[in-house]
């Protein structure tokens, strides 16, 4: 049964009997917010969001290729691999995905962050006020089951950037933190930066 997360909350990741998780996949979603629009009305462009996972030692980014990304598909070590990048959010579901097997994870990574922004935000005018139904979801890599969600609900009005939340190894369990921060960063690069 998946858990609903709120801002902050922790939650052991298991697999349902209670046995070792070895894969997980995060799924990230969002929609844009439907606007109003006349016969004269500009009109809207796409909302780029994306993702990305920040794979940390001692809780930092070691280097440029721990950030694994639409330029960087694949970690290093293969152990994380992002989908691909949706460039409008259009559909149901998760926009991105991005799985890891835990159990091939070299043991220098203890965290791994999940990041998103809007592509060009400053540029194209947009910010968080213009995204709903925003949402990361973890499931067991192996068996597609959700395992919990958190979904954000705050109003992130000229927030160009988001921490959506992190896995972390705890006593030997990984676990789940749903951050929800928001941020002004404009690129994934200075998203990177905070964690240096």
């Amino acid at each position: 049964m998946s858990v609903n997360l709120q801002k902050g909350q922790k939650v052991d990741l298991r697999k349902d009997g209670g046995g070792t998780l070895r894969r997980v996949m995060v799924g990230l979603g969002w929609d844009e917010v439907q606007q109003k629009g006349g016969f004269f009305a500009p009109r809207k462009q796409d909302i780029d969001c994306d993702a990305s996972a920040f794979v940390c030692t001692a809780g930092k980014l070691a280097g440029n290729s721990d950030v694994v990304y639409f330029g960087n598909l694949r970690h290093s070590s293969g152990a994380v691999v992002h989908m691909g990048d949706n460039l409008t959010g259009a559909g149901e579901g998760d926009d991105e995905q991005i799985l890891i097997d835990l159990s091939t994870l070299p043991g220098q990574y203890d965290k791994i962050v999940f990041v998103v922004n809007i592509y060009q935000a400053m540029q194209r005018k947009q910010h968080f006020g213009l995204i709903q139904n925003a949402f990361i979801r973890i499931c067991d890599g192996e068996t597609n089951q959700e395992l919990c969600k958190y979904n954000l609900s705050e109003n992130y009005e000229g927030m160009t950037a988001m921490v959506f939340g992190e896995l972390y190894l705890y006593n030997g369990q990984w676990k789940f933190n749903a951050v929800g921060q928001a941020t002004r960063d404009n690129s994934v690069s200075e998203l990177a930066e905070r964690f240096r």
